[in-house]
């Protein structure tokens, strides 16, 4: 009987095609004819850079303004044009807009004719521009109360401004008129004042190019004269130290840097402030610089006449007067004490420290202002030392003995001439040096 033979389970045969369909199975399935979208960031990396054709689109947002302008109005146009334009990317080519009315080449010439409707540089008189509110009187406060509202609206714009745009820009101060100058200069104090915007900008008028024919000293004069009508000269002071600025003599041409041509000009362009600030600030850094070489002569054991000497000439460069003088000498004696001394034994320390230079001081203590002020300058550095507030009483008798201070200048400053500082303090301990001198000042009118 024949039949079929039944093959073991292990050795079963494969299907038909089974080669095939395990080929299918395997085989990853393709989305032929489906686009994959491009990631957002890639896409803006590959995408050209077209300033023209930015420009010509925020062109097409500002030709819509109304008439008259109003700030808002604008504010309006570029936050609208700013939901589709890329600020951020082309931060230069908008705030050139807005700055210069124009694209800008290497060099700072314009790129070709077109400008926008409304700029910082834009010629108020040319009658094309109808204003709508006060701000608009001036473009200058028009655009920058625009800039700081949209500004705030972007806030990544605000860095780019500060650190890239407006440097470039004052590299190409030279390029226009005094005027636009005047503007640009308006424009940059209100935007450190209003915007809050870093004044490291200002560095950039250092530059050789920008320090030539006086453009950079018209730039700061006209800066200062702007920003000191809304603050103070200190306030100048500070935000031109913050600037990176180390001295405003730098913004003058190499042949007028010097502290006569500025204080001349100036005083010529009726801002005395600046001149006061600027001569206090010197005098700040000649203190310092007197201070640390006295320090340094009084170490290295030089004798008291040189050191006077020196301080003669210090004096003399820097129109010091002899309470200043004075003042740093005593600075410059106190950081020179031997303060490793026992608690017990600092006063003695001091004061026979005091009196050992004591020839130095009274070089310079010529006249009761000189007298008073060095009496004072003590007082203060006690009270701010309290190692030796109680040596303030022996000092003062080493200068008197000394000839530095006089009787009247003690008496003088005890009865109205102390600093706020400890005063009650310093009075009630010199009380009986003070009777001492008055009963000898009696004895002496009754001989």
């Amino acid at each position: 009987m024949s039949h079929t033979p039944t093959g073991q389970p292990g050795n079963a045969p494969l299907p038909p095609n089974s080669t095939t369909a395990t080929a299918t199975q395997d085989k990853k399935p393709t989305l032929t004819g489906v686009r994959i979208k491009q990631r957002k960031g890639q896409a803006k990396a590959t995408a050209k850079f077209e300033p023209e054709a930015f420009r010509d689109a925020l062109l097409l947002h500002l030709a819509l303004l109304p008439s008259p302008l109003t700030t808002d109005a604008l504010v309006a146009k570029l936050v609208q044009a700013g939901s589709t334009l890329e600020f951020l990317k082309y931060y230069e080519q908008l705030f050139e807009l807005l700055f210069v009315g124009g694209l800008l080449q290497p060099g700072g010439s314009y790129l070709d004719d077109k400008r926008s409707p409304v700029y910082i540089l834009k010629d108020v008189n040319d009658g094309e521009s109808a204003t709508g509110d006060d701000s608009w009187k001036d473009s200058v406060k028009g655009v920058v109360e625009t800039l700081k509202k949209v500004i705030q609206r972007y806030k990544y714009l605000q860095k780019p401004l500060e650190e890239n745009f407006l440097p470039d820009l004052f590299g190409y101060l030279p390029k226009w008129d005094p005027a636009q100058r005047a503007k640009l200069a308006e424009a940059t104090a209100l935007l450190i004042l209003d915007l809050q915007i870093s004044p490291r900008c200002l560095s950039s008028l250092t530059k050789e190019h920008v320090v030539k024919d006086e453009v950079a000293l018209d730039f700061l004069t006209a800066f200062s004269r702007h920003y000191l009508a809304r603050q103070n000269v200190e306030h100048l002071g500070l935000t031109l130290r913050r600037s990176g600025l180390k001295d405003i003599l730098l913004v003058f041409p190499f042949q007028t840097r010097d502290r006569k041509h500025l204080e001349d000009h100036f005083k010529k362009e009726n801002l005395p402030q600046v001149n006061e600030w600027y001569a206090k600030l010197a005098m700040g850094e000649a203190k310092d610089e007197t201070v640390l070489n006295i320090e340094r002569m009084i170490t290295e054991e030089e004798g008291n006449e040189q050191i006077i000497e020196y301080l003669k000439t210090q004096k003399s460069d820097n129109s010091a007067n002899d309470a200043q003088i004075t003042e740093w000498i005593w600075q410059a004696l106190m950081k020179t004490v031997d303060w490793t001394a026992r608690p017990d034994q600092i006063d003695q320390t001091v004061v026979q420290h005091v009196q050992a230079h004591a020839p130095i001081i009274e070089a310079f203590c010529n006249g009761a202002k000189a007298e008073v002020g060095l009496i004072n300058a003590v007082q203060v550095y006690c009270y701010t030392d309290t190692r030796i507030i109680k040596s303030f009483p022996s000092i003062l008798k080493v200068l008197y003995n000394t000839d530095c201070i006089s009787d009247q200048a003690i008496i003088y400053w005890h009865q109205k001439g102390a600093k706020p500082q400890g005063k009650q303090h310093f009075l009630k301990a010199t009380e009986g040096l003070v009777k001492f001198l008055e009963e000898q000042d009696d004895s002496e009118e009754e001989e």
